[in-house]
């Protein structure tokens, strides 16, 4: 990258600095991914007590809503990590990288970092008096305490806004240097899908190539904004 090259030194602590923040984001992910187990594990035990047992528990519901809530908030940095968020590119993906970057550096000024400060301040808000009369859950009965769970509304907005603070220096760069920098990349669906096709006895080598080939296309296609150079985890 041309910056880079200009300044050497600053181009390694920014990269550095870039991949600190999404191994952050990543490990946070990875660890709220285990909460799946849980909530699967309490799900296939309701359903046995409720259908086999005839005892079903009231504060089933409460306990797999925070569950999933949880889960869901923390893995909003990790997914803005991985560039896996949703987005309408059909003209996005058709754009030279510096105009994708300076699209996603007025959207993150504008809109990114208000929206997600107002997040981090009203859910402080919001856990702290939780906490203060010590809230239980009134959807069932022998509701659950909750404060917990409204705890991590402020935590999953500081790491997302970590994450936006990384992804605006990552359009910065791009606007210097007109390349996207890297990112850690995590296992894909692309390399399940090329270790099961390894160990398949119907699929020869050069089908299971093409077809690695033509996942890899569209995934590119799907991707195409700059993801050059990503280092593994």
């Amino acid at each position: 990258m041309r910056g880079a090259l200009e300044h050497p030194g600053e181009g390694v602590d920014v990269q550095r600095f870039l991949n600190s923040v999404d191994a952050i984001s990543v490990w946070v992910g990875k660890a709220a991914a285990w909460l799946i187990i849980g909530l699967m594990t309490l799900v296939c035990v309701e359903v046995f007590k409720r259908y086999i047992l005839n005892m079903p528990t009231a504060w089933i519901f409460d306990a797999s809503n925070m569950l999933y809530g949880s889960l869901f908030m923390l893995a909003g940095a990790y997914a803005l990590a991985q560039n896996a968020h949703v987005r309408g590119d059909f003209l996005y993906s058709s754009l030279r990288p510096r105009t994708q970057a300076a699209l996603d550096l007025l959207l993150y000024i504008f809109f990114f970092l208000p929206g997600v400060a107002a997040l981090i301040y009203a859910g402080y808000d919001y856990a702290a008096l939780s906490w203060r009369i010590g809230e239980h859950s009134t959807v069932t009965a022998e509701g659950p305490p909750i404060y917990y769970f409204k705890t991590v509304i402020p935590v999953a907005g500081a790491l997302v806004m970590l994450q936006g603070l990384g992804e605006i220096v990552r359009c910065v760069v791009c606007l210097r240097t007109g390349e996207w920098p890297s990112r850690l990349a995590d296992v894909a669906e692309l390399d399940v899908v090329a270790e099961q096709l390894a160990h398949s006895e119907h699929v020869d080598a050069e089908a299971r190539e093409a077809a690695i080939e033509r996942a890899q296309d569209i995934d590119k296609a799907a991707r195409q904004r700059g993801m050059g150079g990503d280092l593994q985890t």
